[in-house]
């Protein structure tokens, strides 16, 4: 009996035996199916594709042709046709790196419930490609297009179709303002700013935008000027809101009546030509969010640097509203006359300052030069004088805040620039005390702007460093 029941155990253990070395040589047999290719398994031409639509984390987003690419849920959705280009480019010659023949369980790969399906349609056929997880040995995603087989690729088609309806929207785009002829304000600020270059309303040549207000042609900074059009240019509008808009959405966003508008008039060369081209931009902050701001303002004229603000655009007469954030929103409502000017008293190109007079403690100096090509010598009392400091001092000379406040305390010190100018002789800058902080800049007679008062003792040293040397 114990014989026959350690037959009967010895039996058991080689049925298991085999059955483990069957699994092995199945497995190994399995094994050896998989092979090296340089294969293309499809080609889909892209002007062959009539719809496309994939599922991604349980997301189904379809599309179909037509004249144009539609969004199949919303045609009214502007879809982007270059990302559906890229969207198919994979397809027009999909090859693998591995094929895996006869497959017994796509379990194994992660496609009996891919990461994502894929379906494309031609006149004549449909695809689906399923994507599933990646060969532990060589990271690369297993693929089926549904012919029994399945294939190890590099180029993951996941690296494209994990996208979101907003990356499949058409968005408005702000160019590069290469050359700009106008910019016009309206609603919160109300004026043009006029491209002119050899203008005789600037004694700096480097003055090319100019303000209009009312008969007034006033020079602008062109490097603040050209940083606002950059700020346009770099919106990135792309957090859409509504792709839609209708009369009331717009109203919503408070885009019925723009805060500010601001059209560009610029040109670009095509084929040689230059054409002139329009861009307009709307701006908004959150319609119920503005009142209750202007209602808790306290007469101060700056909004706090922190302050989160909800903030809306528009371009032109597109259906498209954008969300932009507060500093966008900041940045382009900074679009006033005091945003745009020189912030320095003086600012042209001091080789055409030809005579200096400095009323200082009741003296007057006189410094006057000699110009030899592009260059220019100063002297004072017939000695060569060093004016680097004095440069450089009379530089820093910047306004902290623009004012129209006539002085009422001690003049600190006087200047008048003599200029090589047909259009402009001179220009004349007095310096008064304000408080301990700012002094109060006066050119030509108007009061300009608040100066740090340290800069102007520093204006003071460098000229008693040339008239006491």
């Amino acid at each position: 009996m114990k014989r026959s029941k350690k037959l009967y155990i010895l039996l058991g253990v080689l049925i298991v035996v085999c059955i483990a070395t069957f699994a092995v040589v199945r497995h190994e047999e399995h094994k050896e199916k998989i092979k090296n290719s340089d294969e293309i398994i499809l080609k889909v031409p892209y002007d062959s594709v009539e719809s496309l639509s994939w599922t991604y984390k349980s997301n189904t987003l379809s599309f179909h042709k037509a004249e144009t690419w539609l969004y199949d849920e919303d045609e009214a959705f502007p879809v982007d046709e270059e990302r559906i280009k890229e969207l198919l480019k994979p397809f027009e010659e999909f090859g693998v790196s591995f094929i895996i023949e006869d497959v017994e369980d796509y379990g194994q790969y992660g496609l009996d419930s891919p990461e994502c399906s894929i379906n494309l349609k031609t006149a004549d056929k449909s695809y689906e490609i399923k994507l599933g997880t990646f060969s532990k040995m060589d990271s690369m995603r297993y693929v089926s297009i549904g012919d029994g087989k399945v294939y190890l690729v590099k180029n993951d088609p996941l690296d494209y179709y994990d996208a979101t309806l907003k990356d499949l929207i058409k968005n408005d785009k702000a160019p590069a303002f290469d050359k700009v002829s106008e910019i016009e304000f309206s609603g919160s600020e109300n004026y043009r700013v006029v491209y002119e270059e050899n203008s005789p309303n600037s004694y700096s040549k480097d003055d090319v935008y100019f303000a209009k207000l009312g008969d007034k042609t006033l020079p602008l900074d062109a490097s603040r000027v050209k940083n606002y059009l950059s700020k346009i240019s770099k919106l990135g509008l792309t957090d859409y809101v509504t792709y839609n808009a209708s009369d009331e959405q717009l109203k919503k966003y408070g885009l019925d009546a723009p805060e500010l508008t601001v059209t560009v008039n610029y040109t670009t060369k095509e084929d040689k030509e230059e054409v002139l081209n329009t861009f307009v931009l709307h701006i908004s902050r959150d319609p119920e969010e503005r009142k209750a701001a202007e209602s808790k303002k306290d007469g101060s004229e700056d909004e706090s640097k922190d302050e989160k603000i909800t903030a809306y655009a528009r371009v032109g007469d597109s259906k498209i509203v954008y969300k932009i954030s507060s500093d966008s929103y900041k940045d382009l409502t900074a679009a006033s006359y005091d945003s745009l000017r020189h912030l320095e008293v003086f600012w042209a190109d001091f080789a055409d300052v030809k005579q200096i007079d400095v009323s200082l403690e009741g003296a007057t100096y006189s410094l006057t030069s000699e110009k030899k090509g592009d260059e220019r010598t100063y002297y004072y009392k017939q000695e060569e004088a060093e004016l680097e400091d004095f440069k450089k001092a009379l530089g820093n000379i910047k306004a902290e805040k623009f004012t129209d406040e006539q002085p009422s305390e001690k003049k600190e010190i006087g200047m008048t620039l003599h200029l090589d100018n047909e259009n402009f002789q001179k220009v004349q800058i007095e310096l008064y005390r304000y408080d301990a902080t700012y002094c109060l800049a006066v050119v030509d007679g108007k009061p300009v702007s608040l100066v740090k008062r340290s800069n102007v003792v520093d204006l003071i040293e460098a000229v008693h460093a040339i008239i006491l040397r």
